[in-house]
């Protein structure tokens, strides 16, 4: 078997690195042809605002794109739904741009022709510069380069997730030619376009004589002996090996691997929103909550009126839910039902209930009984994006039927989240309904991203205010 040719990029961080600062030239590239066609006069002869704001969209390019997955392999991905998340990210860095303006006073200044022609050359600009990008390595890998020849160890849940990815995922340019697979784990073999390998033993000789570059080992935690082997007869092997633990088989929230006390560990439920991003957050739901009190105050003077006067009782409804880590919170709500007693069990709304009130029927329908929620935001529990908290009785019935129930508490719950979006709100009748919202709002927590908050209240914004089920 002949040797392949060599591998452009030796580690895939290499080129997602250039990639970055080859995205950042491209806006630079941009911003100077945006001047020309709105000043018809290059950058520097404008205000020092939009320089300054060149260079600072450009740095917060840097660091957002990546997080948006702007650097996530493109094959057997929807096109239209890739350029989509370009056209999001790149947005967004030109809102906290605007923002950066206006804190200092200096919006007024920025010509809002070359903030215009600037979004669109970006776009056409990165567009551009990804399908060349795309078809240059499409052609590389036709000539036999950028490709290494891997042998995964092992091929469980994690390794078969990994053959799977590695043949989907063409930026990576690996090819896995072998497998060691046990009598049981090859039952899962089921294309004849790689070789097995049927003993440990034989790794290494298989390695030597096929110009092997990696060995990715998926054997799960519980295989130590066969690790402890492998140890021993890969010793001597010049290729670089790889260990992915087989974590898909735990229910966590996490696996990021941290620095603990000098050692590695890794984090199972700790939320991809802690950290400095997450506090990002929570600033932004301070100041979203503020601005939405404040400019939805004569709303909330008009529903308060209508609630007084179509029915006795108060104009807010309040309610004990959990929150962060457990904590208990009166959430408020405006109040939607006549008074009743519950005689110590919830009973959800259905549809033609008698306790709901006109009125109230109108603010379930539109979503607006929610909208005191801002204030439980502005006192810090909750958030305006994540998992919509629950009643207390159906903590205690769920926590014990459905895995990773009470995990939706590891973050702080939200007026609106990605199961919302998706057509899963009001009345939660059966287990599949509330086991569907759960495996979204886990999704949600696992997944978490600036860039999906923002998509999400764009989402909620256009539909996610009413719907068939809530009544």
């Amino acid at each position: 078997m002949s040797r392949t040719k060599d591998f452009i990029f030796k580690h895939p961080s290499e080129f997602e690195f250039l990639r970055r600062l080859a995205d950042v030239v491209v806006l630079g590239a941009a911003a100077h042809l945006a001047s020309y066609l709105g000043f018809n006069a290059p950058l520097d002869t404008a205000t020092p605002i939009h320089t300054v704001l060149l260079y600072l969209c450009c740095a917060l390019a840097f660091f957002i794109f990546p997080q948006s997955g702007m650097y996530a392999s493109w094959r057997g991905r929807f096109m239209p739904f890739m350029f989509g998340r370009l056209i999001t990210s790149w947005a967004l860095v030109l809102l906290i741009g605007l923002f950066f303006s206006f804190l200092i006073h200096r919006v007024g200044e920025l010509s809002r022709l070359w903030l215009f022609y600037w979004y669109l050359t970006g776009i056409a600009f990165l567009a551009m510069y990804r399908v060349v990008v795309y078809l240059s390595l499409h052609f590389l890998r036709s000539k036999g380069f950028n490709t290494k020849r891997a042998v995964i160890v092992g091929y469980g849940h994690t390794g078969q997730e990994m053959h799977k990815r590695a043949r989907q995922q063409y930026w990576s340019g690996y090819d896995v030619v072998a497998v060691y697979a046990d009598d049981k784990d090859a039952l899962n073999l089921n294309t004849p376009s790689f070789v097995r390998i049927k003993t440990l033993a034989e790794i290494h000789d298989y390695v030597v004589a096929n110009h092997i570059n990696e060995i990715w080992i998926t054997l799960p935690i519980s295989a130590s002996p066969q690790l402890h082997d492998l140890q021993y007869l890969l010793r001597n092997a010049l290729v670089d090996i790889r260990w992915v633990p087989d974590m898909l088989g735990l229910q966590i929230l996490s696996n990021r691997m941290v620095d603990f006390l000098g050692l590695p560990t890794v984090d199972l439920n700790r939320p991809v929103s802690r950290g400095p991003r997450g506090m990002f957050k929570h600033l932004l739901d301070k100041l979203f909550a503020a601005v939405a009190l404040t400019a939805l105050s004569p709303v909330f003077a008009v529903i308060a009126i209508c609630i007084k006067y179509t029915s006795p009782g108060p104009v807010f409804f309040k309610q004990t839910r959990l929150g962060l880590n457990g904590k208990q919170f009166m959430i408020y709500k405006f109040r939607t039902m006549k008074l009743h007693r519950e005689h110590n069990q919830i009973t959800q709304a259905t549809k033609n209930d008698t306790r709901i009130t006109p009125i109230g029927q109108l603010l379930r329908r539109t979503s607006l009984d929610e909208l005191p929620q801002f204030i439980n935001v502005l006192l810090g529990d909750m958030s305006v994006v994540g998992p919509r908290p629950h009643a207390m009785q159906h903590n205690q019935m769920y926590e014990e039927l459905l895995d990773l129930y009470l995990a939706r508490h590891r973050v702080k719950p939200g007026i609106t989240g990605w199961a919302q979006i998706h057509g899963l709100r009001g009345e939660t009748d059966t287990l599949v309904k509330m086991e569907k919202r759960v495996q979204f709002d886990l999704h949600y927590i696992r997944n978490w991203s600036l860039l999906m908050d923002f998509r999400i209240l764009v989402w909620t914004t256009f539909k996610g205010w009413s719907g068939k089920n809530a009544y």
